[in-house]
């Protein structure tokens, strides 16, 4: 089956969640569980009450069956992330700092582990808010786009992928008006 012509340039958000379902993150495990190896890697041994850093694939496993807790990373927090929406309104030029991987490990687990998060409502409208302040950012700066760079330092993985098919063409078509215009001179 093909793709559509869309998502030909690009990595879909599905493929964007398992990449980032390498991050580590803790739970509690309520199981307890030998060091384990896997492909990416040993992890374990898993002894409730302790914390233990697993992958998020496998935190995620584990919470479909029972079997841990997730704590939330620090930055998921209804605190922090006001406070990093304050700073995408305050500073029209820069993007707030925000882990690489952010949108698809808060959906994930947001869809997974809600009841492990404080207020996931609120984080849920704070994501969107925030979503939505970078891109407003992200459109305004291609409107400055040249044929050489494009100066968007700060973005997340989500956010490359969706301009990627944009400024592919972009910078093709400014590339050749370049070369044209160099050629006529």
């Amino acid at each position: 089956m093909a793709l559509p012509v869309p998502l030909r340039d690009s990595v879909t958000p599905h493929e964007l969640e398992m990449i980032a379902s390498q991050q580590l993150i803790e739970i509690v495990p309520l199981i307890a569980m030998e060091r384990t190896a896997f492909i990416s890697g040993a992890y374990g041994p898993l002894r409730p009450p302790s914390k233990a850093k697993i992958p998020l694939w496998m935190a995620v496993n584990l919470k479909l069956k029972k079997k841990c807790h997730i704590i939330p990373p620090q930055w998921l927090s209804v605190e922090h992330l006001q406070d990093r929406l304050a700073q995408e309104v305050a500073n029209p030029d820069a993007f707030s700092d925000l882990p690489f991987r952010f949108t698809e490990i808060s959906k994930v687990l947001l869809d997974v582990a809600s009841d492990d998060l404080e207020n996931p409502d609120q984080i849920r409208t704070l994501l969107k808010d925030l979503r939505e302040a970078r891109q407003a950012k992200s459109r305004e700066g291609l409107r400055h786009l040249d044929h050489s760079e494009l100066g968007l330092t700060g973005l997340t993985s989500m956010e490359i992928n969706e301009i990627r098919p944009f400024f592919v063409q972009s910078m093709s078509l400014l590339t050749k008006l370049a070369r044209n215009t160099e050629a006529t001179t």
